[in-house]
């Protein structure tokens, strides 16, 4: 099999690393790629969001098996685009995407529903979101850009003027663009976070083990968000019982309800979810696999992740038994001097041949690039050090223990990956 993986950041490179397993894979295409990918796969100079491209490329190569990465290709209907080509392609259809797409499709999707979620109010101009920010007496508040915002479109706010300036970026300034032509208000949970990614056909849903994100730049998660600073997996956090009850009352009642509107959900579904005193609640679903959730969930899959990709796109997914390995995962990021703010490119990288070979810690590229003979930083987010371990104390020490053999000038990276997992 031809497999083609769109995307360049780091999931896109575990998500290489799992295919490349596969003894069913003759050949990995990755577009565009980054430095880590081209060890694996060829590169393919072509952005992830030129469709007709992509899909002429898997054309003339003939192409068995499409991947998408990020969610901008989805959203604008990828998956629909190369199925009518009769391509094999493993994503939501655009239907489906919208569930990543529009905030307010999925806020009213999961009232309909009766899926725990914030209560919200729904915008599509400035006058009746102010109205309403002006009758609430509850704070903090969330405010959000309806569309796609790159994970920048949230602002919390802990009074109503905080509130009312939200608005005003968001809809008047427009600092996200036609995102934030609509919003949604709601009410901020309180509790601790976490993700499910859970493959899904539109029937059969298998969820992944549980995971746990860290926004923030620095240690104590304190500083700026940004797009994923670690992760690791299993959470305590997510019990078994609860487990259990996500994968009903959220899951499938999200998979089933979409499916009453028409529509069949087919891929990885991503439960953005806040555990709080009342139970689980969603804070927002993605259509695709999380960044850098996949780099600490992807390494636990044990089955071949082709065969899984196959059953989804087919309605096949009830004849697979996924195994797990019974183990814990852990990612640190390595991310340049600036960031999430304006950060340094072009530094060379060193010490990344000291994982080759190796199984139990994995370095997963994002933002490199070759230079000659050098591999040097080209984006925020560098790279993702992934360690494997039978406990998360191990994986924790592990990770710690082995990431001081990467450096590049100006490099970050969090101390405390991984920590909490200890007060569940």
């Amino acid at each position: 099999m031809k497999v083609l993986v769109i995307g360049g950041g780091g999931r896109e490179h575990a998500i290489c690393s799992s295919v490349k397993k596969s003894k069913k894979v003759t050949k990995i295409f990755c577009a565009p790629g980054n430095a880590g990918t081209a060890g694996i796969a060829e590169n393919v100079n072509i952005s992830a969001d030129d469709l007709e491209g992509l899909m002429n490329f898997a054309i003339d190569n003939a192409i068995d098996l499409t991947i998408v990465g990020p969610e901008a290709p989805l959203t604008a209907g990828i998956v629909d685009l190369f199925t009518e080509n009769e391509l094999k392609i493993f994503g939501p259809c655009e239907d489906a995407a919208q569930m990543e797409g529009s905030k307010i499709f999925t806020k009213n999707l999961l009232k309909k529903n009766n899926i725990p979620t914030a209560e919200f109010g729904e915008f599509d101009s400035e006058k009746p979101a102010l109205e309403y920010i002006n009758n609430n007496k509850k704070y903090p508040v969330v405010v959000k850009a309806d569309g796609l915002a790159a994970g920048k479109g949230v602002i919390i706010c802990q009074n109503q003027q905080e509130a009312i300036s939200a608005v005003n970026d968001i809809m008047v300034k427009k600092e996200f663009g036609e995102a934030g032509s609509r919003i949604v208000i709601e009410e901020f949970l309180e509790g601790e976070e976490a993700s499910i990614l859970a493959f899904t056909d539109g029937e059969t849903i298998i969820p992944l083990p549980p995971s746990q994100d860290h926004k923030r730049i620095f240690d104590n998660d304190e500083g700026p968000n940004t797009g994923g600073m670690g992760a690791y997996a299993p959470t305590p956090l997510i019990k078994p019982d609860m487990l259990e009850k996500i994968e009903k009352e959220i899951l499938a009642a999200t998979v089933n309800g979409l499916k009453r509107e028409g529509i069949t959900y087919r891929g990885i579904l991503y439960a953005g979810l806040m555990i709080t005193k009342d139970g689980p609640k969603v804070l927002e679903y993605n259509v695709r696999f999380g960044d850098p959730e996949t780099q600490v969930v992807l390494p636990l899959i044990k089955s071949d992740i082709v065969d899984v990709f196959l059953a989804c796109i087919e309605g096949k997914l009830n004849e697979i038994e996924l195994e797990i390995h019974n183990k814990s995962a852990i990612c640190v990021v390595m991310a340049a001097k600036g960031y999430p703010g304006a950060y340094e490119k072009g530094r060379e990288i060193k010490g990344l041949d000291s994982f080759e070979g190796r199984e139990d810690v994995m370095v997963f590229h994002a933002g490199t690039k070759k230079d000659g003979n050098k591999i040097v930083t080209s984006g925020g987010r560098v790279l993702a050090l992934t360690a494997v371990d039978n406990t998360i104390d191990g994986a924790i020490k592990k990770v710690y223990d082995e990431i001081g053999k990467i450096s590049f000038e100006g490099a970050q990276f969090r101390h405390d990956i991984g920590k909490r997992a200890g007060k569940y």
